[in-house]
């Protein structure tokens, strides 16, 4: 049970971290450099230390220079040894946790090294200071006096070769200190159920008669869960369910096309969004103002940033540049080196800097996902700004959707095709379709000069999904839950055609 003082010590706790963000925020240049000689020091004699002269390293630029940039394909065979029991290859440190992450493009799982180190001073400090930025921001929380409801991944923590393996959610819960759990539901063994459509129901027997504050999880699943709570008890909003609900601490996929069901959900001006962004590889940046859609870059959580701008992306051959080098407004590449064991380690995310003065960062999309088969260099930031163009001028409603390109065929022009599972359907799909390709010509002049008289892309062909349409392909993908989440764009048809066929 959380008492009613446990919220003032623990708020005046969280507080006192707000003077440590405020130090990287004056010289972030210099935090992000002891970061960088902190690590190198650290793995010094490692496998890749030694490999790569870290003892030598004294430099930026000789650090860039002799540490190679590196994919998850490049450093497979290291991670399978150190999961088969081999130490001191990428961390000095025991590494036993592996976050096993299949992303959305590929069905072969990625078993992501995560040690101690990153545990306690990425995973959970990044946590600790969501909360803090929250309540810094909000002086009448009362987050405290109530529970906070976590839904995490669907996958147990199997032990395999004296290593664990699962979802990251899974083993930040497995190394919760025991007085989270006060201050958490559901409990831990129904955190961790395997079966989604079971822990569903599981989490919802266990969460409708507590006093749940807070929310915590993926947009995409949440929304499922929470519509299952009204279902369940009959009720017309989640409020009348959990009266003290004050914020919804998200992360995962853009939150814009699923605000106004939130908004619906949870009919309260007060209510708070605070947007996270991490992933199996560590923890990267949180929302530190309300109702902002900018994310501050935490710069000491043992992560060293690099950047790499996606007109000059070539994979591991690109050149990437310091934190001290970026400019607003660009579409980059994010590389990592962190306190797990990754060097130099191509994330595959893409992001803006919306800000330099501090550093505040907006997400635009994954180097994979995104169409360039014509040359129109879409990504995600423009579907994502097109359809709710569309959506305002049409009172529609959006819950999932994928696009992929319909190859030119002889002199037959290529499209864009897109399949699109509505909450809320606009009446003239026709007018909905010229809506959004207007509104991506508007936000991306490669799309809009490839469109220009229909001379390489030709107007884009919307398939309306049939309700449940992506659940139950990811279902039969056994990728329901967790961090698992519909790719949005592909340069191929895999998608489209599977999806088309079900």
């Amino acid at each position: 049970m959380a008492f009613p003082f446990i919220n003032s010590i623990i708020s005046w706790f969280l507080k006192k971290r707000k003077h440590q963000v405020e130090l990287f925020l004056k010289y972030p240049i210099d935090v992000q450099n002891e970061v960088l000689f902190r690590l190198l020091n650290t793995a010094k004699n490692t496998e890749l230390g030694k490999l790569h002269r870290f003892s030598s390293i004294d430099s930026y630029k000789k650090f860039s220079s002799q540490v190679p940039i590196q994919k998850y394909e490049s450093i497979e065979p290291l991670i399978e040894r150190c999961r088969k029991g081999e130490q001191n290859i990428f961390w000095p440190s025991q590494i036993r946790w592996f976050a096993k992450s299949s992303g959305t493009t590929n069905a072969k799982s990625k078993f992501i090294p995560v040690s101690d180190d990153a545990i306690e001073n990425c995973h959970m400090k990044a946590g600790k200071d969501m909360l803090c930025l929250y309540i810094n921001n909000n002086q009448n929380a009362q987050l405290f006096k109530g529970k906070g409801l976590r839904l995490g991944g669907s996958s147990a923590v199997y032990e395999d070769n004296n290593s664990y393996f699962g979802d990251l959610s899974a083993i930040i819960i497995e190394n919760m200190p025991f007085w989270a759990d006060f201050s958490s539901a559901p409990k831990p063994e129904v955190a961790l159920m395997e079966e989604w459509e079971t822990k569903m129901e599981a989490i919802i027997d266990e969460t409708i008669n507590e006093n749940i504050t807070s929310l915590v999880g993926v947009p995409s699943w949440m929304l499922v869960l929470l519509n299952r709570v009204l279902e369940k008890t009959g009720k017309n909003n989640i409020l009348e369910v959990w009266p003290n609900l004050e914020v919804y601490f998200h992360g995962g996929v853009n939150f814009n096309p699923y605000r106004e069901q939130y908004k619906k959900l949870i009919p309260k001006k007060s209510f708070r969004y605070y947007e996270t962004y991490n992933a199996s590889e560590g923890f990267f940046a949180l929302q530190d103002q309300n109702n902002s859609e900018e994310l501050l870059l935490m710069l000491d959580y043992g992560i060293f940033y690099e950047f790499i701008p996606m007109n000059q992306y070539n994979g591991e051959n690109s050149i990437a540049i310091p934190l001290s080098e970026v400019k607003k407004d660009i579409n980059y590449a994010m590389v990592i080196t962190t306190n797990g064991g990754l060097w130099r380690y191509l994330i595959g995310d893409t992001i803006k800097f919306t800000s330099i003065k501090p550093y505040r960062i907006k997400i635009t999309g994954r180097t994979k996902h995104h169409i360039n088969v014509f040359g129109e260099e879409l990504i995600i930031e423009n579907t994502e700004e097109a359809l709710k163009a569309a959506c305002d001028k049409t009172n529609a409603s959006i819950k999932d959707y994928t696009v992929g390109p319909i190859f030119m065929d002889g002199k037959k022009q290529g499209a864009h095709e897109w399949i699109i599972e509505f909450n809320k359907a606009p009446e003239n799909l026709a007018f909905f379709t010229e809506l959004l390709d207007n509104s991506l010509k508007t936000c991306n002049s490669d799309y809009e000069a490839k469109r220009y008289n229909n001379m390489t892309l030709s107007m884009p062909k919307i398939h309306k999904a049939r309700k449940g349409l992506f659940y139950d392909w990811l279902k039969r993908k056994g990728k329901l839950g967790g961090q698992h989440k519909v790719p949005r764009l592909s340069n191929q048809r895999e998608f489209i055609e599977e999806l088309l066929q079900l």
